[in-house]
């Protein structure tokens, strides 16, 4: 596996299919889109986030260059804490290790290139698969915030989980 960065041309294609259903659009986004996706919106929201945030987009891969997984990923300057965003893996992969592999890039990223000293996510606690796999690669509970997310007749509780290095 490998990670490189987003290349909206060669890469949307991929991520708007893994996202085929509107509560798995709600953990993978907070609804921070519309449902369903378009090409516009989510490229404009990369755009927002690279400004305000100065996140970039990555995607991994396996080693024959078909895409598998999609993160995005900025490190605060003040607290040299970086943070993952919009998690995904290709549905037809969940399961079998790979989401943790990719994981595992990101950190390795994270820690080496960018010096981050911690990075965090956020996670919803409906969503106890993705939170079970970032367990697995060694992310800890370090905050939690009760019903903060409505999702239709419900309301989501949400974990910030970091990881030190």
């Amino acid at each position: 596996m490998r990670i490189r960065p987003y290349i909206p041309s060669k890469d949307y294609e991929y991520i708007s299919k893994w996202i085929d259903n509107e509560r798995t659009h709600a953990f993978w986004c907070a609804n921070l889109l519309p449902y369903p996706i378009t090409r516009n919106s989510f490229h404009d929201l990369l755009k927002r986030n690279a400004m305000n945030w100065t996140d970039s987009a990555y995607v991994a891969t396996e080693n024959n260059g078909q895409p598998i997984g999609f993160f995005c990923y900025s490190v605060n300057p003040t607290d040299n804490i970086g943070f993952l965003k919009f998690v995904i893996v290709d549905p037809s992969k969940r399961g079998k290790g790979y989401g943790k592999a990719m994981l595992k890039l990101a950190l390795q990223y994270a820690f080496q290139i960018t010096g981050a000293a911690a990075v965090q996510l956020n996670v919803f606690i409906e969503n106890a698969t993705a939170k079970q796999c970032y367990e697995k690669v060694g992310f800890a509970e370090r905050k939690f915030e009760k019903d903060v997310f409505p999702y239709k007749d419900e309301l989501w509780s949400r974990y910030n989980m970091i990881i030190s290095k």
